[in-house]
């Protein structure tokens, strides 16, 4: 593979240590990246000890988490239990308290040896979805970018790319993608006037977008992340965004849509995505490792962007700004 360019599949690990059957995967060149999940955290020294194990074998691999606040919280014991984001927007300097969260994230996450958080949400909360919720930072559009673009500021400050999902939204449809196929009803106009407003105002911000696995059917058939529509003509196209593009998840239930694990990762990578994440099953991760095999997909030179500036020092608590952020969020209630 072409030095700087990165593999089209993100996988993961069953456990807290590498199995000669996990070292076997991470070193085929179609393998891009790995997501760590509960499952194979322990506390932060573990975190960083997995972290050099999968460096030793693939320095280049791009490490990710779910690491949002609330309910979203991979990272644990030793880390600070972030707020929801919905929190945050009750108080009077939410834009100042967003950043500072934003930069206590990323800084935790990066002193692990991990190079990005899945984060922020951008979806809008209409008090409809369950799987959104107090994942949004709002229900009005031009508060919720004002709000993530504060907390991008401190993830960027950080050294940490953003992620904002799920394009274009996934606050409205009711259904959890992860168990069932989310239709959202809505005309392009409506969703281009409330839900693509955060996209939109943070396009130059976001170093990548995930799309939603939700059918806008007055839009297309398809789930937006194996739409061309939503992704080269609205994403790449009207939106003029040049960054990264992952897919959710195409374990989920909201993927199924399209065949097995072999013609989700297909469609899509012809559909645009740079990066296709297959997670919680080895058998569909193999068959999509096949399958991107076959394609010859041409890596793309956008995911080495993604590389977190890792802390060179897990000592980040004694930094004033720790202090600082951590004082601010105490004083909000918003962490204990």
């Amino acid at each position: 593979m072409t030095a700087g360019l990165q593999g089209s599949l993100m996988v993961d690990v069953a456990g807290t240590w590498l199995t000669a059957e996990d070292r076997q995967l991470l070193r085929q060149p179609e393998v891009g990246g790995l997501i760590i999940f509960a499952r194979n955290i322990e506390h932060p020294r573990q975190v960083r000890e997995l972290s050099a194990a999968i460096r030793a074998i693939r320095p280049d691999l791009l490490l990710a988490v779910d690491q949002e606040g609330g309910r979203v919280q991979r990272l644990r014991q030793g880390f600070v239990r972030l707020p929801a984001m919905r929190a945050i927007a009750d108080n009077a300097n939410a834009e100042y308290l967003a950043e500072q969260c934003g930069w206590i994230m990323a800084t935790e996450v990066l002193a692990v040896g991990l190079d990005l958080s899945f984060a922020p949400v951008l979806d809008l909360d209409y008090q409809r979805s369950a799987v959104v919720g107090t994942r949004s930072f709002e229900g009005d559009a031009e508060r919720a970018a004002l709000l993530a673009g504060a907390f991008i500021r401190g993830m960027n400050s950080a050294g940490m790319a953003a992620t904002g999902k799920h394009f274009p939204g996934h606050g409205w449809a009711e259904a959890d993608s992860h168990v069932a196929i989310p239709n959202d009803e809505r005309s392009l106009d409506e969703i281009r006037a409330n839900d693509l407003v955060p996209f939109a105002r943070l396009s130059k911000h976001l170093a990548a977008v995930m799309p939603a696995h939700v059918i806008y059917p007055q839009v297309d058939s398809q789930p937006a992340g194996f739409s061309r529509r939503w992704l080269q003509d609205i994403l790449r196209g009207e939106l003029q965004f040049d960054g990264v593009i992952f897919s959710d998840d195409l374990s989920m239930a909201g993927a199924h849509v399209v065949g097995d694990a072999a013609s989700r990762i297909e469609a899509a990578l012809s559909a645009g995505c740079d990066m296709g994440l297959v997670c919680n099953d080895r058998a569909a991760a193999e068959l999509a490792l096949s399958a991107a095999q076959r394609m010859k997909v041409k890596p793309s030179a956008r995911i080495a962007r993604m590389r977190g500036q890792a802390f060179a020092s897990t000592d980040y608590r004694q930094d004033p700004r720790w202090l600082t952020a951590i004082g601010a969020l105490k004083e909000a209630q918003l962490i204990d």
